[in-house]
């Protein structure tokens, strides 16, 4: 399958008609090819969303909500569809597309199309000498860059809130993951949206994304993924006072006490620990475990883990898929040979597989590790696979220095049955989200994005409204 870019209302190839190849992590094959496109292509797609910006902002609310329902509807009636595609391009089962990252794509443009609907601005009387309001109004063309982990989930994540609050885009997909950014342009293709309102780009960073973010009819930037990627963006943003939202990497602690509930938290961590292959920006990786319960949770999450089933996507068994690419595979199993060097031990897991069928495929065994020290590269630097390691505490304050000793702050999760700690450890923890004895519990209302490292800026509900729109200040004098 040759896919193309979607610029100005057309599907096109790439100006300079090269191609990369798309490869399926689960065999190693290559199954397609991917526009390897280049600035003139930036350039196109740009100039053409700059050119729709007058007739798409100035549609009302209710047209504009039309649009996007008919996209949610269509996200629907493909479910099927997309999540094998989904599964097929990154790598993870597919029973997980099909029930949570379609389902979401789906729910992020129902979410915004109608959350415009409810939308108001503020005013102040200032009683006989007049009243201010706020005005907001879409800033223009916005550039939506997505990571290959969650491909539509967050590429809608950014992409539906930009067209609700009365934007253009163009979009860059990860080029390791992008079929279902290719079917989402063909969908919006189907459902009429207005030409040069949506585009999509595919291709690498240096080639796509730099162009991108600094070109100068970009006044907005929306970027999920690496920290020094959101670094270099920075460097190029911040000097043309672009607006950023930057949601970066993590290296979240699961914050386990004594008293929690047990069987609970041990199912959940082995989600938080294990979900899509550890490539959520949310996974626990770093699992903090209070003293007294320290070798039972070891004992019994090690147990867990090795019970589950590592395979094709496709094989509805499978509960761990391939990881994205051989080059992830590498640096994960990398960073596992540097855990032991550290004085770590591996305590299951810590090797390649090659499920039946899938000989060629990019899989590495669910992994626990323990016996590190806080300040070691293992336990600081981001690995995005399926490796968590396990530290004991000795006291809440202890915890907290733990769970707050990394550069980064995403996300935390606290398991304790005690109400007034569960709020003094969420309190004090420095990070954007924190789930007090539960994981991944998300709310389309609720504002999400991190600290620190972590990134800048917060997406979800209004507050993403908030960010692809600029507040006006106006005064009415009711005087004399």
């Amino acid at each position: 399958m040759r896919l193309q870019n979607y610029i100005d209302g057309q599907f096109a190839p790439p100006i300079n008609g090269a191609y990369l190849p798309n490869v399926a992590p689960a065999t190693g094959e290559v199954y397609g090819e991917i526009p390897d496109s280049g600035a003139e292509d930036v350039e196109r797609a740009i100039a053409a969303a700059k050119k729709a910006f007058p007739l798409w902002s100035n549609l009302t609310a209710a047209e504009r909500s039309t649009h996007m329902l008919r996209v949610s509807q269509r996200i629907e009636e493909r479910l099927d569809e997309l999540a094998a595609a989904e599964s097929k391009d990154n790598g993870k089962p597919v029973k997980l597309a099909t029930r949570v990252d379609i389902p979401r794509a789906r729910d992020n443009f129902a979410f915004y199309a109608t959350a415009i609907l409810h939308d108001a601005s503020e005013s102040h009387d200032m009683g006989a000498q007049g009243f201010n309001y706020t005005l907001r109004r879409p800033i223009g063309v916005v550039a939506c860059i997505s990571p290959w982990n969650l491909p539509l989930y967050l590429f809608t994540w950014k992409i539906a809130p930009a067209l609700a609050a009365g934007n253009t885009v163009v979009a860059k997909p990860s080029e390791v993951t992008p079929a279902t950014a290719y079917l989402l342009s063909e969908i919006l293709d189907e459902v009429g949206f207005p030409a040069g309102v949506f585009n999509i780009v595919h291709g690498t960073g240096p080639n796509v994304g730099e162009p991108l973010v600094s070109h100068p009819d970009v006044p907005v930037i929306s970027f999920t993924g690496g920290t020094a990627t959101g670094a270099r963006i920075s460097s190029v943003a911040a000097p043309m006072f672009k607006k950023l939202s930057l949601e970066l990497g993590g290296k979240n602690p699961n914050v386990i006490f004594a008293d929690c509930n047990f069987d609970k938290m041990l199912r959940t961590t082995l989600q938080s620990s294990f979900a899509n292959q550890g490539q959520i920006c949310l996974c626990g990786s770093r699992i903090l475990v209070e003293r007294p319960l320290y070798d039972h949770f070891v004992a019994a999450f090690v147990e867990k883990v090795k019970a589950l089933k590592v395979g094709r996507p496709d094989d509805p068994a499978t509960q761990v898929g391939a990881v994205v690419s051989k080059d992830h595979q590498a640096k994960i199993l990398h960073y596992i040979q540097l855990a032991q060097e550290e004085g770590g031990t591996v305590e299951c897991g810590g090797q390649a597989l090659y499920p039946e069928g899938a000989e060629g495929g990019f899989y590495v065994a669910p992994t626990v590790i323990t016996g590190l020290s806080m300040g070691c590269r293992t336990n600081q630097e981001e690995i995005f696979g399926p490796v968590v390691t396990i530290q004991a505490f000795d006291s809440e304050e202890e915890a907290l220095a733990l769970a707050n000793a990394t550069k980064y702050g995403l996300a935390a999760t606290v398991w304790t049955e005690n109400l007034k700690r569960a709020h003094r450890v969420a309190a004090d923890i420095h990070s954007g989200i924190v789930w007090v004895n539960n994981w991944l519990v998300r709310d389309l209302r609720t504002p999400f994005g991190g600290v620190k490292a972590s990134g800048i800026g917060r997406e979800g509900g209004f507050e993403a409204l908030r960010f692809f729109t600029e507040p006006k200040n106006v005064y009415i004098d009711l005087g004399e």
